[in-house]
């Protein structure tokens, strides 16, 4: 017998296992089908919320940033400056450590969501590479280039660690990205 959800219920339900089992294994491996016979429903009505796979990985990656940022700004709660710049940096990459297969689908995914500026992550970085910036007073296109220059730094850090070419160490996370 099918479970009975309601139109939120069911959409956060799937998005609920498709996150479990994304944990579990790559985007490949995750299907439709049986996400709806995890949760007990037809494939039908998964359908109706996700029409295709694409879809829901789109909506898995935005889950995926929103977490991302609030392991970024639990990571900066109590810090300022550069020591908050730093700490979210730090949180970028033990997050893709943590959700290797969520940590590539956002950025296999993040064209498609910076377009609609969904992309929260991105923002609390810009604005904390201002706010770490020496003096405060720094011009928007110094910022933006911290901010990318910062990026590149934890996002190259993260897929070299994702793929093995450095070791995923806490205490060489901590020694490259100073505070």
């Amino acid at each position: 017998m099918e479970k009975r959800y309601h139109h939120g219920d069911l959409r956060a339900a799937l998005i609920e296992v498709g996150l479990r089992l994304l944990a579990e294994r790559d985007v490949e491996g995750v299907s439709l089908r049986e996400m709806a016979r995890e949760i007990g429903v037809s494939a039908t009505s998964v359908y109706r919320h996700f029409p295709e796979k694409a879809a829901l990985m789109q909506a898995l990656a935005r889950e995926g940033l929103d977490r991302l940022a609030i392991a970024q700004q639990e990571a900066a709660s109590g810090k300022e400056g550069a020591a908050s710049f730093a700490a979210t940096g730090r949180a970028y990459v033990r997050f893709a450590l943590t959700n290797p297969a969520i940590f590539r689908l956002i950025f296999t995914s993040s064209a498609q969501l910076q377009a609609t500026g969904e992309i929260e992550a991105l923002r609390m970085l810009r604005a904390n590479a201002a706010a770490a910036s020496s003096g405060g007073d720094v011009g928007p296109e110094q910022a933006e280039n911290g901010a990318l220059r910062a990026w590149s730094l934890v996002h190259g850090l993260a897929m070299l660690m994702l793929d093995g070419q450095l070791p995923a160490d806490d205490r060489l996370i901590d020694a490259l990205i100073q505070g």
